[in-house]
This record gives structure tokens, C-alpha cells and sequence, in this order.
């Protein structure tokens, strides 16, 4: 009882942990878009959180955790709408569900990942999606695609049955990729904003605080620390330390990395790209975060970082916009990640590396597919984007009725 008790008090403070990674992506958003369309940004952030838990309550722990039988096809299952406890015949809480945790705990931490597929998307669509839309994306992509996606693996699907099981400790490709892949599409389908390519040329829109993106940054990296340390599902001494040690060590490289191989390219020391690189090291060591050694981590972390500045300069040849840099980060750099798996650490080997890239097609596929189908329906039905006037003007604006800042005005772009 007394193991119980110190597991589950570790699992209930990862669980706040995650939840302020929410302030520190919206934090983040701001930062890195203008003045004229932080409200909408606020609201999206909210919205996502709310909505989240709601639909993890009532359908999505129990799409992730259907409790797949062992002769079952390991694709899609469902135990039931809301949730249901498991008692004692005395009526009290079973506490035989789980070594390390509650059932109330176990579906609270689950519920804060949940959330975390949509944010991605929030921050690659910012400026110009209109909020009606995407709040019934938002709906549809974490109340049903998301925990569908992750019972494949985290609920005991067909990707944790294979020979050599698919391998995502804290969720590089089944949080991460699973929102990259979303956001991809839905930048496809929405169009840059206005001004942002001229003449073949990218044009730099820069955000409007960058103090409260570096804000979100440092936020998200403690974060991290939930999100990665309660991957663990206990408070094993050995097992959180070396996790949230290479946890850090990957993002610090990152950062460097990202910082470094900017300067050498452009000539600058961008404190954005520097920012990211921190972003892309962190989602990289994500997936083996509890299978590497220090030395692991600083390597996947470096090369996470030097990722991100040439994927954020194809994304700009390819006139893709992405306004902070979401694909790059979460995409990119969780592909990265779970690859990683199978070349450094414990479980590195031909075999291992085989599954991952099974894994990562497996829900490029699924989560691309189904994002094209919600959004392209979006987009003929009800229509996705504001109008020119709107996005000129803010969305803050037209969308909400009122500024974020009523008696601060900036020149806007």
C-alpha cells in the first residue's frame, strides 16, 4: 500500500506537470504570431483542454484501452462509453488495477497527453483557420483518431504484438507525429497567410513577444518532466532519474545544435530557431527517453536540433506555412525519434529498427488519411479560412470581438 501511495503521488504530480505544458504551448503560439490574433490563439489552447478531457471521459480512455483479446484483430476496440472504475466487492476502489497508479490517475495523465495532438495543429494553422472549424477538427481528431491511433501500441494493439514490438516510451510518434501529421495536412489545405511568400521569396512575419515564447519553451521543458518521468508509470528510483536526466541532456543539445548550425547557415544567432532546436531535441529523445544513456541522448538531441533548421528550410521551399514551426518540431523530429530506437540504445537492431519503420507508415497513413477526410469535408462544407479583410484586421477581432491587449496597439503587418 505504501509503494502504491508514493507511485501514485509521482503519477499525480507528471500529470500536473503535463497539464502546464498547455500554458507553455500557448504561450509559445503568442509568442511566435502577432498581436492582432493572440485571443484566438488563447481560446483555441483552452478549447483544446476542455473539450479534451470531456471526450477522453466519455469515449477516448476507452478507444485507447479497449481491452484488446488476445485473438483480436488489435486494430479497433471499445469498452464502453464514460468511465467505470473497477471496485472491491465492497464497493471501494480496486487497488490491484495497477502496480503503479489509480484508475482515476491512470485516465487523468492519459488525458492530458490527449490533448497535446490538437495544440500541434493549433499552432501550424494560427492566423488564418477559421475557430468554428477547427474546434470540430478538434472533436473529431482527439476524441476518436487520437485514442484509436494509440491503442495500436499503448493499448496492447497490433503494434505491441508484432515478433519485435513497435517501441514509443513517451509518445515521439503516437502524440507527437500523430499531431505532425495533422498539422501537415491541414496546412496543405489551408494556404500560407498573406504576405508570406512574395515572388517566390519567403517573407519573415515575426511573432509579437518573443519573451513569452521563450516563456512557454522553458515551461514546456519542465513539463517534459511529466511527460517523460510518468511515462515511467511509477516512482522507480532509477528508472524516473535516468529519464528525466536524458530528457534534459537531449534538449540542451538540441538547442546548442540548432543554435550552432544557424549561425554557420544564416549568419545569426535567431533566438527562435534556438528555441525549437530545444523543441526538436526534446521530442526526439521522447521515444527512448528510458532506453538510452546519457551519451544516446546528447547525439539524438544534437541531431534533432540540426534537423529542424534545414526542415523548417524545406518547409519554406515547399511555400508551406507553418507559422511556428510545429511540423518541423513534432513531425520531423518525432520521425527522428522513434528511428532512434532502433539504431542507439538498449533496443538498438535491425529487427527493432524494421518495426519502428512499420509503425511510423502505419500511422502516417492512418492519421494523414483521416485528417484530409475532416478537413477537406471542413473546407467544401462550411469553408476553413477567414476572408482577406478578416485576416488583415486580426482574428482577435472578427472571430472574438475584442483585442488582448485593448490599450497596447502595435503596428501590424
Amino acid at each position: 500500500m505504501e509503494l502504491l501511495t508514493i507511485n501514485n503521488v509521482w503519477m499525480m504530480i507528471c500529470t500536473a506537470l503535463v497539464f502546464f505544458m498547455h500554458l507553455g504551448f500557448a504561450f509559445l503560439e503568442i509568442g511566435l504570431t502577432r498581436q492582432k490574433n493572440t485571443l484566438n490563439i488563447l481560446f483555441k489552447n483552452i478549447f483544446i483542454i476542455t473539450i479534451g478531457l470531456l471526450l477522453y471521459c466519455l469515449v477516448g480512455f476507452n478507444l485507447m484501452y479497449p481491452g484488446f483479446e488476445a485473438d483480436a484483430s488489435g486494430v479497433f476496440g471499445f469498452a464502453g462509453f464514460g468511465l467505470y472504475a473497477p471496485t472491491t466487492t465492497e464497493g471501494a476502489l480496486d487497488l490491484t488495477y495497477n502496480s503503479g497508479y489509480t484508475y482515476w490517475t491512470d485516465f487523468l495523465f492519459q488525458g492530458m497527453f490527449a490533448a497535446t495532438a490538437a495544440t500541434i495543429v493549433s499552432g501550424a494553422v494560427a492566423e488564418r483557420m477559421k475557430i468554428g472549424p477547427f474546434m470540430i477538427f478538434t472533436i473529431l481528431y482527439v476524441g476518436f483518431i487520437y485514442p484509436i491511433a494509440g491503442s495500436w501500441k499503448w493499448g496492447g494493439g497490433f503494434l505491441q504484438t508484432m515478433d519485435t514490438p513497435f517501441y514509443d516510451f513517451a509518445g515521439s510518434t503516437l502524440v507527437h507525429s500523430v499531431g505532425g501529421w495533422a498539422a501537415l495536412v491541414a496546412v496543405c489545405l489551408l494556404g500560407s497567410r498573406i504576405g508570406k511568400f512574395k515572388n517566390g521569396k519567403v517573407q519573415a512575419i515575426p511573432g509579437h513577444n518573443i519573451p513569452l515564447a521563450t516563456a512557454g519553451v522553458l515551461i514546456l521543458w519542465l513539463g517534459w518532466f511529466g511527460f517523460n518521468g510518468g511515462s515511467v508509470l511509477s516512482a522507480d528510483p532509477a528508472a524516473t532519474s535516468l529519464v528525466l536526466v536524458t530528457t534534459s541532456l537531449a534538449a540542451a543539445a538540441g538547442g546548442v545544435v540548432c543554435a550552432l548550425v544557424t549561425m554557420l547557415r544564416y549568419k545569426n544567432l535567431d533566438l527562435t530557431m534556438f528555441l525549437n532546436g530545444i523543441l526538436g531535441g526534446l521530442v526526439a529523445i521522447t521515444a527512448g527517453a528510458d532506453q538510452m544513456s546519457p551519451t544516446d541522448a546528447i547525439a539524438i538531441g544534437a541531431i534533432g536540433g540540426a534537423i529542424i533548421v534545414f526542415a523548417v528550410a524545406f518547409i519554406d521551399k515547399l511555400k508551406l506555412d507553418d507559422p511556428v514551426g510545429a511540423i518541423a518540431v513534432h513531425l520531423i523530429c518525432g520521425i527522428w525519434g522513434t528511428l532512434a530506437v532502433g539504431i542507439f540504445g538498449n533496443l538498438a537492431g535491425t529487427s527493432q529498427f524494421l518495426s519502428q519503420l512499420i509503425g511510423i507508415g502505419c500511422y502516417a497513413m492512418f492519421c494523414s488519411i483521416s485528417a484530409f477526410i475532416i478537413i477537406f469535408t471542413l473546407k467544401k462544407t462550411v469553408g476553413i479560412r477567414v476572408s482577406e479583410k478578416e485576416e488583415f484586421e486580426g482574428l482577435d477581432a472578427h472571430e472574438h470581438g475584442m483585442n488582448a491587449y485593448p490599450d497596447f496597439r502595435l503596428n501590424e503587418h
